[in-house]
């Protein structure tokens, strides 16, 4: 199969030895020593507005955009996920057509890729919607999910719940994104109980009752919305205006544009993440509905991966300009009871089903455990830069 390369699993770079002589035209390197730096104090700090499981660092979504794209370029982005590399196309000049199959993605993407144009705007706004939460009726919190009042003081329950309801109208993700960036955590800016801040659970046990009261009292809303808003602009790079564009669709279903210049994605780990049960919490006050348990059988994962990079490559075959480059991200795994290499399946798959899209470049990285998977997560330690270009 031309242009397929087999890899071996490393928790290391991959070495350019591991791979056969044979495929000459295929340059392997390591990733640059600077994409292990932070960037988080240093970053436009619309990245931060929410936590967002498994997102690239925005310093390596930027070299990439530098690398493969020039300014005016349409880049598409059919794994959104919290916008980062969308955020970063735009800032730089670029044009932007995302999407995502997830409701939170959708919110966090959308919030950054069009935020109020200043400080004073969003919080005006901010004001206008927490005034007019107050005219709301109390709600009903025994008609409340028992694991969500778990994680709020009653009060801050009620004041959250209309806030919500609010934020939830079209025009007021930027509200809304910053509303989940907040709402939970152990530290005194954040609005639940003591918990964890990416994927929710109690930390209860660690901080119990009796001995820190003072977490587990009421916590009000407009201070902890207003100071997050106002972090929000830190750093504020104002997103290009214009050709920005997002879909909450499965890239099955997706409609790409007639001439796509540029794709660069990081579609989900195969096997690793649950991003419904990651953000359950999030999910229920973006829409109740969402957070309802669904199917996490990891053989439906692994199928769902197969059929969306499938899909994909049929699409661009025909979209991608000529020379225009594709980007893909992708986490190797190994779990306790089999190995997945998901390089495998997008670079079969290409040469499959768009065998004009050749395989250039492979950029080996090694990832810690904290920035890229949950705890018990752990299989994924080397990420694949797919670099493929149309002949």
């Amino acid at each position: 199969m031309e242009g397929f390369v087999s890899f071996r699993y490393s928790v290391q770079p991959m070495p350019v030895s591991l791979f056969p002589s044979m495929y000459k035209n295929v340059s392997v390197e390591s990733a640059p020593k600077w994409w292990k730096h932070p960037c988080s104090h240093e970053e436009c700090t619309l990245h931060q507005l929410a936590p967002y499981i498994g997102k690239i660092k925005s310093k390596i979504a930027a070299d990439l955009i530098e690398r493969y794209t020039k300014p005016g370029d349409l880049v598409v982005d059919p794994f959104a996920g919290s916008g980062t590399i969308p955020l970063e196309a735009t800032i730089r000049g670029r044009r932007v057509f995302a999407a995502d199959i997830s409701a939170y993605a959708k919110v966090i993407s959308t919030a950054k890729l069009s935020p109020p144009d200043s400080l004073e705007d969003a919080l005006k706004k901010a004001e206008n919607v927490l005034l007019e939460s107050q005219t709301l009726a109390r709600p009903d919190l025994r008609a409340v999910p028992h694991w969500i009042r778990k994680f709020f003081h009653p009060r801050t329950l009620c004041d959250v719940i209309r806030f919500s309801a609010l934020a939830r109208r079209p025009g007021n993700e930027f509200l809304m994104a910053c509303f989940l960036g907040i709402l939970h955590h152990q530290r005194p800016g954040f609005l639940s109980y003591p918990s964890s801040h990416l994927v929710p659970y109690l930390r209860d046990k660690k901080y119990p009752r009796q001995c820190y009261p003072e977490m587990y009292a009421y916590r009000e809303l407009r201070s902890r919305l207003l100071s997050k808003i106002a972090r929000s602009y830190k750093r504020f790079a104002k997103p290009m205006q214009g050709s920005v564009e997002f879909s909450q669709q499965a890239v099955e279903h997706l409609e790409l544009p007639a001439r796509v210049d540029a794709l660069i994605t990081s579609p989900p780990y195969m096997n690793a993440l649950d991003y419904g049960r990651d953000n359950r919490l999030r999910l229920w006050f973006i829409d109740p509905d969402l957070a309802r348990p669904v199917d996490t059988d990891i053989a439906t994962r692994r199928r769902a991966f197969e059929n969306g990079i499938t899909s994909l490559t049929m699409k661009l075959r025909k979209l991608l300009k000529p020379k225009g480059f594709c980007v893909l991200i992708v986490g190797e795994e190994v779990h306790r009871t089999f190995s997945a290499h998901p390089s495998d399946v997008v670079i079969s798959k290409f040469a499959q089903y768009a065998p004009g899209i050749k395989l250039k470049t492979i950029i080996a990285d090694d990832i810690p455990d904290v920035r890229r998977t949950r705890r018990e997560c752990r299989g994924v330690k080397t990420e694949h830069f797919l670099i493929f270009q149309k002949t």
